[in-house]
């Protein structure tokens, strides 16, 4: 180990930013959290402000440092890990962002990618980048930026702009971006993790594919370096943290939990209970393509050679939570849903399918919308709660069976348990369902800060602070295994009646 071991995970997510520092044996020292302004122009728009993002996040560093007792000398490293897909475009002189940032629920560009399918383009993006062709990843917004904000193509050809996903956007920042005379040294730089997830990126190959940035007419001088995520990036500005500080680590925020799962052999399974729930099986240095609407994607590179993961999302998880409380204003604040939940024995039969942005995986359709069936003159509100917490195990539930199928025409053993963090993964009735629903135990760690946690990890791997990832194996430690306690033939008979609910929601 090197003389300093603390490290801190910048956690830049959906709806907050989170600065979180750890010491060397994965326990958290400090941690400050700020929610930013969820913009909505239109029907399916969803947008951040990218200065709130850099605001917050370089707020909550401080905080977090600030609370620790720590110096930023004290530091080894910084591991940045973000919401992914979400895109950013910004002038390279002024620094200036042309537009709010599209995120990743955003479904403005669903014509787009249909039109794209018509000219029988997407077998190319699916072989290259292992993705689907749909609004999700970040191409698509990217392009739709350059046609749509007056002069953008124009300055982007002139090689003006820059384009990045969050955590480019935070590392040019860091490096130089957010003051004029620093500016000409900032990094322009993502991992392979997040470029992965923009339908420009061919991760068999490790670089991006000259043929679907001309299909997307994208110019190549707008896109950041690509390194692995273990990988010493740059330095922050002295006067933003109080000193100099290396930048170690990067990765989107599924894959950086799937690293600080310590997930690191093939066929290991963790899911993120987040706004969405994003559930990763590790497939090695294999990049193996599913059968059943999951996708291929490039996992947390370590030292060594390129990482692979099948991967479903769920677009709406822990979000229908923040739905009762701000739409239907049914509960308070979030933490009372657990409760409200537990009121009834049941759900009544109500199903709730919560496509308030489309369905992701495995069922990948963008016109489905959110669903309540099953109502009688005895549902409640009680049962309506109880049904939105459950829909969160029923969608996650569907992608561990894609991905049990997958595995098994693969000729891999089962999948024997799911490693779970996130928000959500703390409420102890919806992580029991979810093990009654699976049929396998359901595995919560200690420390359930994963997202961070794996950032926090890469850069510590990168400056020394770690040996390898065995060290970091020998860390993970359960806080509690929950066992399925439902017959296999009552849970069969709960999927069928959430996958008519789906029907009903897709018709």
């Amino acid at each position: 180990m090197s003389g300093r071991t603390h490290l801190l995970a910048l956690d830049q997510g959906t709806s907050s930013s989170r600065s979180i520092v750890f010491a060397a044996d994965g326990s958290i020292v400090a941690m400050a959290q700020r929610e930013f302004r969820q913009i909505f122009p239109k029907p399916g728009w969803v947008e951040h402000d990218p200065r709130e993002i850099w605001e917050t996040q370089l707020a909550t560093a401080r905080e977090a440092l600030a609370k620790s007792g720590l110096a930023a000398g004290d530091i080894a490293a910084i591991g940045i890990t973000n919401q992914r897909e979400t895109t950013l475009l910004w002038n390279r002189a002024t620094g200036e962002p042309l537009a709010n940032a599209i995120v990743w629920q955003d479904r403005r560009t669903a014509p787009a990618c249909e039109a794209l399918k018509q000219r029988g383009l997407e077998p190319l993006f699916r072989q290259k980048t292992g993705l689907v062709l749909d609004a999700y990843f970040s191409g698509t917004k990217l392009a739709w930026l350059l046609d749509s904000v007056p002069g953008a193509r124009a300055a982007a050809e002139r090689g003006e702009l820059a384009f990045g996903t969050v955590d480019t956007w935070l590392m040019w920042m860091l490096t130089g971006g957010a003051d004029a005379a620093t500016r000409a040294n900032a990094v322009h730089a993502t991992d392979a993790s997040n470029a992965s997830r923009t339908l420009l990126f061919d991760i068999h190959a490790g670089a991006w594919s000259d043929e679907l940035l001309a299909a997307l007419a994208i110019p190549r001088v707008l896109l950041p370096e690509v390194h692995p995520s273990s990988h010493v990036y740059g330095r922050t500005e002295p006067g933003l943290l109080g000193a100099s500080i290396a930048i170690g680590g990067v990765a989107g925020d599924q894959q950086s939990a799937l690293f600080g799962q310590a997930c690191f052999r093939q066929g290991q399974v963790k899911n993120t209970y987040g706004t969405g729930c994003f559930m990763l099986m590790n497939t090695g240095t294999v990049a193996k393509t599913s059968g059943h609407g999951l996708i291929t994607t490039r996992a947390a590179q370590p030292p060594g050679p390129a990482q692979y993961a099948t991967e479903g999302s769920v677009f709406i998880g822990g979000a229908v939570v923040q739905w009762l409380r701000d739409g239907l204003r049914a509960i308070a604040s979030s933490g009372e849903v657990g409760k409200l939940a537990e009121s009834v024995p049941d759900n009544g039969g109500v199903m709730f399918v919560p496509a308030f942005t489309g369905l992701g995986a495995p069922y990948w359709n963008a016109e489905a919308r959110g669903a309540i069936v099953g109502l009688t003159r005895g549902s409640t509100i009680a049962h309506i709660a109880r049904a939105a917490l459950e829909s969160i195990a029923f969608q996650s539930a569907a992608l561990l069976d894609a991905m049990g199928k997958d595995a098994v025409a693969a000729g891999a053993a089962p999948v024997a348990e799911l490693r779970v963090d996130g928000g959500a993964s703390a409420n102890d009735l919806l992580m029991q369902f979810q093990a009654d629903l699976l049929g396998i135990p359901v595995l919560r760690p200690k420390v359930t800060e994963t997202t961070a946690l794996g950032a926090a990890y890469l850069a510590g791997l990168s400056c020394g602070v770690y040996a390898g990832t065995e060290e970091l194996a020998a860390q993970w430690r359960i806080e509690r295994t929950f066992h399925p306690t439902m017959s296999r033939p009552r849970a069969a008979e709960l999927m069928q009646r959430w996958e008519h609910a789906v029907k009903q929601a897709t018709a």
